[in-house]
């Protein structure tokens, strides 16, 4: 894009293009100084606590003295492309080898109580870790 063409103007030349002219302007502006000072402690404290996330650097900041608050802590980690390291529940993974079983229920008409039975199995997160969940059903 030209900014000086003879036979073009700009609104005409961004029109063709389907670009806003303010887009053509636009300066992009980098971090502030105190989200780098920010982004260097959050660095230093990731290499010695690589499973914080963005709740726990924001209280460790916090601790630190400095006011910043946890969305703005995710939104530098997530510039810095940190990503915790934790444990996750593998209860929805199959493993290739189990053999899958046909569903004998279909079509089978359900008219009395103790004929069908079913369970199910998941977790809840908590604060700290999961809690698994039974449920049975009749």
């Amino acid at each position: 894009m030209k900014k000086d063409h003879p036979d073009l103007s700009v609104r005409r030349q961004c029109s063709l293009l389907t670009l806003a002219r303010s887009s053509l302007y636009y300066q992009p502006r980098g971090e502030s100084a105190e989200n780098l000072k920010f982004m260097e402690i959050i660095d230093r404290q990731f290499l010695e606590t690589p499973w914080y996330g963005a709740r726990q650097m924001a209280r460790h900041m916090k601790r630190e003295g400095l006011r910043c608050g946890r969305h703005r802590v995710r939104r530098l980690m997530k510039l810095m492309r940190l990503m915790p390291i934790y444990q996750e529940p593998k209860t929805s993974k199959k493993h290739p080898e189990h053999k899958i079983y046909p569903y004998l229920l279909k079509g089978l008409p359900i008219t009395r109580p103790n004929q069908v039975w079913c369970a199910d199995i998941s977790y809840i997160p908590m604060r700290r870790g999961f809690l698994y969940l039974v449920a049975i059903m009749d």
